[in-house]
């Protein structure tokens, strides 16, 4: 009885873990996946998707400064900007890596359209410190948008 019952519980054994190598599976996109996406959804001005994707990005890496960065993009550039969010988002960014380019390009550009640009030339002289004079495209970006904004105001 015993060689009975034994043989029962190998094959039953071998009948679950078959049916388990069969069974498809789902696999979830990573962060790097999600931040992709979310470049692509930024491309085509898609914020709902991008925020979507950059959020499950936050869920699963919070200490990314990227995501947390385009986080801030995006909150900035939909249709109903949200800056306080955008600016909790570059700071957290920028707490994350002092030296994120992008994040102080973003982040002097958000100041501007809270019309503090003595904040947005803080962050214009931090991008030349990092990135060793004038020639990054994100310092040539900040500059850019602090004149027009002077030209205007």
């Amino acid at each position: 009885m015993k060689l009975v019952l034994s043989a029962l519980a190998l094959s039953l054994a071998a009948a679950l873990s078959a049916h388990a190598a069969d069974t498809p599976t789902v696999a979830t996109p990573t962060a790097a996946e999600r931040l992709a996406n979310a470049r692509k959804a930024i491309d085509s001005k898609d914020w709902s998707r991008a925020m979507r994707e950059l959020n499950a990005a936050a869920r699963d890496e919070p200490r990314n400064p990227d995501v947390h960065n385009l986080l801030g993009y995006s909150y900035r550039k939909r249709a109903n900007p949200d800056l306080p969010k955008a600016m909790e988002h570059y700071r957290t960014a920028l707490r994350l890596d002092p030296a994120h380019k992008g994040a102080h390009e973003y982040i002097g550009e958000a100041y501007l359209m809270e019309r503090r640009p003595d904040e947005a030339e803080k962050h214009l002289a931090e991008l030349q410190k990092i990135c060793g004079g004038t020639s990054c495209e994100e310092y040539q970006d900040l500059a850019k948008a602090i004149a027009e904004y002077k030209a205007k105001n």
